[in-house]
């Protein structure tokens, strides 16, 4: 700012009068009079009463309350001196010096006993929230600890930024929370998370509510924009999502609190672009961040479902009939995820590698078999044997390959604890009079935990079963999806699943339709008569 004197400044009517004491203009007084040029002038000196205010405190927070100097260990006055007007001054300099240090240590204690309060209720409540809405969290100690960092290191990046004078807050990508715990894990929980990162944030910022609510904006957008991460280009995308979203929001509380364009602060928007450039950092970090906490993004389903990769190129070459069967089974669970808005990609990959097992004996599987059952050459025992087993073997494949636990779990879930049927009631047949434990012929389990593991074990029993019928209509169709669903809930193959009946009225009505378009009647072409 310039400097000038007070006397050099002229009021509106001081500047017109002026005009015409000044000797060049004095001759021609008579013609600026008719010019009435008393409306043409404007204040170019505007009071800033916010300002001058700042400016003034500031100036009287220099001013030392305490006068004089006393070195240490100097006596200031002693019994029975008398106290003099120097002496008073020291005391009572002494006096506010020790209330104004009582006072700041004070106000450190409560603002401390304040801000602990404060951060314990914030936590405590988003730990409700997962106790409550998420308790399948605790299972999976990547996913507590990442949650958790997350709500660490942000506030103390924001506390470090803004004690050490580091440039501005508004540079840190906090949207980068929400699209991490979106990919990893579900919507909810990432707004939840960031609307508890973004408080505890707060906490040190200046201007609280501009802060909050400029970060809250930028990280629904990030959410919205992010349903399922595919491709790298969607980073780009919501980063500059994020980036405008931000800027016009953060625009709209200036225009709120100025009156006039020239006082928004232009630098915010450099600042905000800044951000928007480190959200793009957010694909590489993801994949430190997937090695690390053990989670498995989309991007990483897309290339596990690459059919040309060894393992699948394997199954494809060994056990032809269960790829096929994969991928009709995949295709299937993809389109009643997407109906009932559970985790396709997931299915369709888990579809993919449920039965690599298989390939260990690839022809005791009818789907591989080219008319001849070794089944009839051993016992029901044995044969039930081998066909459980292929959930074992398919585990020892999956742990070699080093697929992630959450495909593994739907090798290990795909048939629940169910029974092999078939050989089940042949033994039992044959041994009529015997009580039959039925351990040998059950599958180890577990029974499926999540909505995608249910989708496949539907999907996996009812296209297996259809290649049996002896003829394929509507009717037939029907009543074998009903018959084979009912009968998975009835014996509380769903139990631990969230999972709801609209969810599973609507896997029927897919399958049904998908298997009726499979297994068409098709038209018989007539030969041509010569």
């Amino acid at each position: 700012a310039i400097s000038k004197p007070v006397k050099q400044l002229l009021t509106t009517l001081g500047a017109y009068e002026n005009l015409f004491t000044t000797p060049q203009l004095s001759t021609k007084r008579s013609v600026l009079q008719q010019c009435n040029l008393n409306e043409y002038i404007e204040p170019n000196l505007i009071y800033d009463k916010n300002r001058s205010e700042s400016e003034m405190n500031d100036l009287l927070s220099l001013i030392p309350q305490a006068s004089g100097m006393v070195l240490e260990g100097q006596r200031i006055i002693d019994r029975g001196d008398i106290v003099d007007a120097h002496t008073y001054r020291v005391l009572n300099s002494f006096e506010q010096a020790t209330e104004k240090r009582n006072e700041t240590k004070d106000q450190i204690t409560f603002t401390l006993l304040g801000q602990t309060i404060y951060v314990l209720i914030l936590v405590v409540l988003f730990t409700l929230y997962i106790a409550l809405f998420r308790t399948d969290y605790f299972d999976k100690p990547g996913s507590i600890l990442f949650l958790y960092a997350l709500l660490i290191i942000f506030p103390i990046i924001t506390s470090l930024m803004i004690k050490h004078n580091i440039f501005s807050i508004y540079i840190v990508p906090f949207a980068m929370a929400p699209i991490f715990v979106r990919v990893f894990m579900d919507s909810r929980t990432a707004f939840i998370s960031y609307a508890v990162t973004i408080l505890l944030s707060a906490v040190a910022v200046r201007y609280q509510y501009e802060f909050i609510v400029v970060q809250l904006v930028g990280g629904l957008i990030a959410i919205f924009s992010l349903r399922e991460l595919s491709k790298r280009s969607q980073i780009f995308l919501t980063a500059l999502l994020v980036t405008f979203g931000s800027a016009a929001i953060y625009l709209a509380l200036q225009l709120i609190q100025a009156d006039d364009f020239s006082k928004l602060d232009g630098s915010m928007y450099f600042h905000i672009g800044v951000n928007g450039f480190f959200l793009l950092f957010t694909y590489p970090l993801m994949l430190i961040i997937e090695k690390l906490f053990g989670f498995v993004s989309t991007v990483t389903m897309f290339e596990l479902s690459n059919t040309n990769n060894e393992l699948l190129r394997k199954l494809s070459e060994v056990a032809p009939g269960t790829f096929q069967h994969s991928i009709t089974v995949g295709n299937l669970g993809v389109e009643i995820a997407n109906k009932i808005h559970a985790k396709g990609q997931l299915v369709r990959t888990g579809a993919l590698y449920h039965d690599i097992g298989k390939m260990v004996n690839p022809v005791f599987f009818t789907e591989n078999q080219a008319g001849v059952n070794p089944h009839d050459k051993i016992s029901d025992l044995e044969s039930a044997k081998i066909i459980i087993g292929h959930v074992t073997e398919g585990l020892k494949l999956a742990e070699k390959y080093n697929l992630p636990n959450v495909i593994k779990e739907f090798i290990t879930t795909h048939h629940g604890q169910g029974l092999v049927k078939y050989f089940y009631i042949n033994y039992k047949n044959a041994h009529p009079d015997e009580e039959i434990d039925d351990a040998p012929f059950r599958y180890p389990g577990p029974n499926p935990w999540t909505r995608e593991q249910a989708i496949l074990m539907m999907c996996d029993t009812v296209e297996a079963a259809s290649r049996s019928l002896p003829e394929y209509t509507e009717e037939s169709i029907s009543n074998l999806v009903n018959k084979l669903i009912d009968a998975q809930m009835g014996n509380g193959f769903f139990t631990d699943c969230p999972i709801t009946f609209r969810d599973v009225s609507i896997a029927k009505q897919v399958l049904i339709e998908r298997l009726k378009s499979i297994y068409h009647t098709r038209i018989q072409y007539p030969e041509l008569k010569s």
